[in-house]
């Protein structure tokens, strides 16, 4: 009897452990979905418009672990540079009702539809890097480098290295709002820096690689004593520094950047850039989980959130 009574409580023991085992695979699947009894206690969407980029990639890298120090849960997806897709992941995670939402918008102007959705459905948007200037939507912060300051401390970099008069071109991408305030704030710095220092072109490159190096190539055909070039982004200035080399030009026409990704490091150590304004992604990424965290805490976060920006040259 007693063998007996021993067998049924080895069973019962047995049957407890393997249902505490299934109970605890059950919370970890039902930790990655959103609304869940077992999901971290918020959860945020975040739309990047170009994740291939290095510069989002380390934005990404600082949310994510910003986002794991709170205990946030994060959906991270790939605009891939196009509007459309963007509006739709905003739709998506609407539908999953997330508890916040951040967008690097790809059309700032076109952006406002989806923003204002989000609001509608009572999800907080803030953007991050790029801001939305469209008419609809609320945005509760925008959290990014002081571009303005940015496109100044270039512009300073340039005067430096073209010396006080002489011809330039911006290699540009003006739809989106970042490089607006790049530009101003480049332009500042050329007029009251360096007058003497003219502007003889400034053209739309979109921000990419092989447009930056075609558009460049037909600069230098037009402007044979150009002196300089500011890319928007280093993929502009890695783009212009393709066609300062095939004419032979190299170190001849100083090319300022913006980023400091670690090509454009090697570049500027190589002597084949001049220098770059340099953004901090990672603290972007992580200030921005800051606000949101400070905002779901009750407090109101300024609608701008600016995070300096340094310089990088051959000395750095």
């Amino acid at each position: 009897m007693k063998r007996a009574l021993a067998r049924v409580a080895a069973t019962l023991a047995a049957l407890a452990l393997l249902g505490a085992c299934s109970h605890g695979t059950s919370q970890t699947a039902a930790s990655a979905q959103p609304g869940s009894a077992t999901t971290p206690h918020k959860t945020i969407g975040v739309s990047i418009q170009n994740r291939e980029a290095q510069f989002y990639q380390d934005m990404e890298s600082g949310m994510r672990a910003q986002a794991a120090k709170e205990g946030y849960a994060l959906i991270v997806v790939d605009a891939n540079r196009d509007n459309a897709r963007q509006q739709s992941q905003v739709e998506d995670f609407i539908s999953k009702r997330v508890d916040a939402i951040v967008l690097t918008p790809y059309d700032s102007a076109a952006i406002g539809s989806a923003i204002a959705e989000a609001n509608s459905a009572n999800i907080p948007v803030f953007t991050a890097d790029i801001k939305s200037t469209s008419n609809q939507g609320h945005v509760v912060a925008h959290i990014a480098s002081d571009n303005v300051q940015g496109g100044f401390e270039a512009g300073k970099l340039i005067c430096t290295a073209a010396g006080k008069s002489g011809a330039i071109a911006i290699v540009d991408e003006p739809e989106v709002s970042s490089v607006q305030e790049r530009v101003t704030g480049f332009k500042k710095a050329i007029s009251q820096l360096c007058p003497g220092v003219t502007i003889v072109a400034d053209v739309d490159s979109g921000g990419t690689r092989d447009k930056a190096n075609s558009d460049t190539g037909d600069i230098l055909q037009a402007h044979r004593d150009l002196k300089g070039i500011f890319g928007i982004n280093d993929d502009s200035a890695l783009g212009a520094l393709a066609a300062v080399r095939a004419a032979g030009l190299t170190g001849k026409v100083a090319i300022v950047g913006y980023d400091a990704t670690p090509e454009a490091r090697r570049a500027i150590a190589a002597g084949e850039m001049y220098g770059d304004a340099i953004q901090y992604p990672v603290r972007i990424g992580s200030t921005t989980i800051d606000v949101i965290r400070d905002y779901f805490a009750g407090k109101k976060p300024p609608a701008f959130v600016k995070i300096p920006v340094g310089t990088f040259t051959k000395s750095s």
